[in-house]
């Protein structure tokens, strides 16, 4: 795949990176608590219109705040990190990338895929790195169950991600919010592109979607399933994977990872408990974006899969809504 990003820094590896972010909403601060500990960067600041998202960001961090993009621009900025809502995504990355600024933009990587597309064009004709934040391939599980399947014949995947609803959403249901770390886990895993979708989507409390089965097929005939709601509780996300050799089970909350193998025809088989590490995902991530600034390489999670991932996401919103899920929406609504 082709790389996102070309050039290094002036060129000097070596030097401070000066390093901003855009949006103080709660990721935006977490982004921003990291860069400011992150050895070899200087944390310029935060960019966020709210005057409260501000005063939080200056309170948990320390770090100057900006009412305006331009005033980070003036205040001199490497590279950036984009947490601002979706829909501000692509004209935000623009304009970075216009004036050389290497990007990291939180997932998805824009509203639509003509958007992201037009994003990875600019990047590209710029020379500009540009990562796409699927933090959930930084989870120390997750990689150890990338780890674990390495040269395997893989059969299936099934991933389970559900949790109660979150007060902060508003524009966006289960797939975008939630499936599409997953739909990236499934392509990452198989090193597979999906071409073959089967949604099942409801909307049992909010507006938009919030229970969500789908079914997918991958290039190299790979079955995958994922599990995803507002529904539950309490917050679950595992994943489990088959092959012809072993069977891999992941929880990537607690961040244990168990390997069944060794299976006889009596039905017995051995098991063992994988060795996972220890790192903070978001701090992980950035540190791969900031490494591929440094040196011009191939992102972490380049743009295009960035946006081959939203595609999928998209193509399950759109696909024809069945009569069970108009069903379900309805027995809910009434039972309520």
């Amino acid at each position: 795949m082709a790389s996102s990003g070309s050039k290094t820094v002036g060129g000097d590896q070596a030097r401070v990176l000066r390093v901003g972010v855009i949006g103080a909403g709660i990721m935006g601060t977490n982004h921003g608590r990291v860069l400011a500990g992150l050895p070899g960067v200087e944390m310029v600041g935060i960019v966020d219109p709210l005057a409260e998202h501000r005063t939080r960001a200056e309170n948990h961090i320390g770090c100057k705040t900006f009412a305006e993009l331009d005033a980070l621009f003036g205040a001199g900025v490497d590279a950036v990190s984009i947490a601002a809502p979706t829909h501000l995504h692509h004209e935000i990355a623009l304009t970075c990338i216009a004036k050389g600024i290497h990007v990291l933009v939180e997932k998805p990587v824009a509203s639509t895929v003509e958007e992201g597309h037009e994003i990875v064009a600019a990047a590209k004709k710029a020379g500009v790195t540009l990562m796409v934040g699927h933090v959930e391939r930084f989870n120390p599980a997750v990689a150890a169950v990338k780890k674990a399947i390495a040269g395997e014949d893989i059969l299936s995947i099934g991933i389970t991600r559900v949790g109660p609803f979150p007060p902060r959403m508003s524009n966006v249901g289960v797939v975008i919010d939630l499936a599409v770390h997953d739909i990236d886990l499934i392509r990452w895993f198989t090193e597979s592109d999906i071409v073959d979708v089967q949604p099942q989507l409801a909307s049992a409390v909010a507006e938009r979607e919030d229970i969500a089965l789908l079914q997918f097929r991958t290039a190299s005939g790979v079955l995958a399933h994922i599990n995803t709601n507002w529904l539950t509780p309490f917050k679950a996300r595992t994943v489990t994977v088959a092959t012809r050799g072993k069977y891999v089970m992941g929880d990537l909350l607690t961040r244990q990872v168990t390997e069944c193998f060794g299976f006889k025809t009596d039905g017995s088989y051995s098991m063992r408990h994988l060795p996972v590490g220890q790192d903070e995902p978001l701090r992980a991530e950035l540190n791969a974006f900031l490494d591929a600034v440094r040196t011009g390489g191939v992102p972490a999670v380049t743009g295009e899969e960035g946006v081959a991932s939203l595609e999928i996401a998209i193509q399950c919103l759109e696909a024809p809504k069945t009569p069970a899920a108009t069903a379900l929406r309805v027995a809910h609504k009434i039972a309520g």
